[in-house]
């Protein structure tokens, strides 16, 4: 029996064999901060090498799925003391590793967003295998908006969406819903709200489970070295 660890920031759900993370962190509208990340990759780690858990929903509460980093606690790191440059180093080198484990999971993972998706709330639903949104959900890249460069999600962006879309998202501040998300090659599913995807789910759900859990990761592993090999 999977046995997860405790959170704060996060609640985990298992449902027949699937996991559903919620991202449960009102006051910053489930930003990134560094106990999210420990609460995240802790239940993610606690599932990884348990074939009883066939797939991954990641969605938020509240309305809203990820609104990017907790930028008061990147704020309160930025000095030139030692201490703070340190803190912030291990708050970004930890989002990515939090984004790797994501796209290393064995499991099937399903990103379903409404609300929102800024900035590298948008990247960490590009980690997923599938992604649904809501018509109305709303996205953009806020990076250099507030003069820091995409620096960790980059890669994970132009892996989704090529990098000609890549650039033009990055570099302009684009803004956009996701009834356009289709265009740019952010989605697989655009639904109306929950119960839509409800629907999406399920299907996802009977599909995955027709597959072996082995087979599943290992072309998972293929699919991620793609790149690399010759």
């Amino acid at each position: 029996m999977t046995t997860l660890p405790e959170t704060t920031k996060i609640v985990n759900e298992i449902k027949d064999g699937w996991l559903t993370i919620w991202f449960d962190s009102p006051e910053n509208r489930n930003a990134m901060s560094e106990q999210f990340t420990t609460d995240f990759m802790a239940t993610l780690n606690a599932v990884k090498d348990d074939r009883s858990i066939r797939g991954i929903t990641l969605r938020g509460k509240h309305g809203i799925f990820c609104a990017g980093g907790d930028l008061k606690q990147f704020g309160a790191n930025q000095s030139s003391d030692a201490d703070s440059q340190e803190a912030t180093y291990k708050m970004n080198h930890g989002a990515g590793d939090m984004f790797d484990l994501v796209m290393g999971m064995p499991q099937v993972v399903v990103a379903f967003v409404e609300g929102a998706a800024i900035a590298g709330g948008l990247g960490l639903m590009c980690c997923a295998d599938i992604i649904c949104v809501t018509e109305d959900a709303k996205f953009s890249l806020t990076e250099t908006m507030i003069g820091i460069p995409p620096a960790q999600i980059a890669p994970i962006i132009v892996g989704r969406v090529g990098l000609p879309r890549a650039r033009q998202l990055m570099l302009t501040g684009a803004r956009f819903t996701g009834a356009d998300t289709d265009k740019w090659g952010l989605s697989d599913y655009i639904v109306q709200d929950p119960d839509g995807f409800a629907e999406v789910e399920a299907g996802l759900i009977k599909g995955v489970k027709k597959c072996a859990p082995g087979a599943i990761g290992l072309t998972k592993q293929i699919l991620m070295a793609t790149p690399h090999l010759d």
